[in-house]
């Protein structure tokens, strides 16, 4: 696993796992995140808000989802697939 993708995975962990999981859409995720949609995820030259993901890896993502785990799996998978990471 890269930097990138494990210090994504940790700051994904900590913005999303205070869900009340299952969470059926994005919007569950908005009042766990520190600057709403305006919170950002930097590793090295990787930088984007949780809006801007959002818009790039909406096809990517398959709620509900029943844990913070699988989630985090299919954002990190999208990203990879996009070439965002």
């Amino acid at each position: 696993m890269g930097n990138i993708e494990q210090d994504l995975r940790e700051q994904f962990f900590e913005a999303f796992s205070p869900a009340t999981y299952p969470i059926s859409n994005q919007m569950d995720l908005v009042p766990t995140l520190p600057n709403g949609m305006s919170t950002r995820f930097e590793s090295g030259e990787f930088s984007m808000t949780v809006i801007e993901l959002s818009m790039r890896l909406t096809d990517k993502q398959d709620f509900p989802y029943d844990t913070v785990e699988d989630l985090i799996d299919d954002l990190i998978d999208g990203m990879k697939e996009k070439g965002i990471i």
